[in-house]
């Protein structure tokens, strides 16, 4: 029997922070109005900007576990994670499954199911490299909008504004972006799955990760997995309302008292 989840707990990828969810924590909040919602930084992300990212996936996680312990928060945890996310919380399952309630990974990608040129596509390696190397946060930002999302033009230039915003304020080291892409190419996943309920979410547009990725850890694991029709690599950034009905809609999640979602600056 699945274990009721007390907390959710969200986890971004490679060189984005908190703040990067937008609307999604909120929008999760609302609609699971007994269970808490926080978000965790990476190190070397976000609040934890000042901190040096571990070249590791299991380091990366024995962090974010630490983050829990010292703001109070006690298993079960629920996990929603992206891409590198993702890999954290496999980890994290694997290695303490007795912490998780269960886990919603976002287009995640994981040796040793995928090869390389599925899990980072070739056509995003020049728009990476040039955004990593930019020293304008508009631009950069700009980049990783084409890279990751598919939402209509008319929400670019709010959303490119506040991602450039939050660079200035919390500027990711380049060292790090580095050791955290070290750290996501390295990690090898267990040949059994987790023993930690999960499901898929994945883009079939995503121009960032192959949607093949998802599809080959659903079929080596015998995992559900749901695939959005038109969304890019930031699935709850391009359809918050999507995720969150995936998530509230599974038959396991049952919902206890909780606080609010954490607040990012406007």
């Amino acid at each position: 029997m699945t274990r009721a989840v007390t907390t959710w707990v969200l986890l971004r990828g490679l060189a984005r922070e908190a703040c990067h969810w937008g609307d999604f924590p909120a929008l999760l909040a609302a609609h699971s109005p007994h269970t808490r919602v926080v978000t965790v930084d990476l190190p070397g992300n976000g609040e934890a900007n000042a901190s040096r990212s571990p070249a590791d996936v299991p380091s990366i996680a024995e962090a974010c576990r630490d983050t829990l312990r010292q703001r109070g928060l006690q298993p079960p945890f629920g996990v929603i994670a992206m891409s590198l996310g993702a890999m954290v919380t496999v980890d994290w399952a694997h290695r303490h499954p007795h912490e998780l309630a269960r886990a919603v990974l976002i287009n995640t990608s994981l040796r040793p199911f995928s090869p390389f040129h599925q899990r980072l596509r070739p056509s995003a390696w020049a728009p990476l490299l040039t955004a990593a190397l930019s020293r304008d946060p508009l631009r950069r930002e700009q980049a990783v909008w084409q890279l990751t999302s598919h939402r209509p033009p008319q929400d670019r230039e709010a959303i490119v504004a506040s991602w450039a915003r939050l660079s200035r304020e919390r500027p990711v080291q380049l060292s790090n972006a580095l050791r955290q892409l070290l750290a996501a190419a390295r990690y090898r996943a267990p040949a059994t799955p987790p023993r930690v309920p999960m499901l898929l979410l994945c883009s079939a547009r995503d121009g960032l990760v192959h949607p093949a990725c998802s599809r080959a850890v659903a079929h080596g694991w015998t995992l559900a997995l749901e695939t959005h029709p038109w969304a890019g690599h930031d699935l709850p950034l391009d359809d918050p309302a999507w995720v969150v009905g995936q998530v509230v809609g599974s038959p396991a999640l049952k919902p206890l008292q909780a606080d609010g979602p954490a607040a990012c600056p406007a």
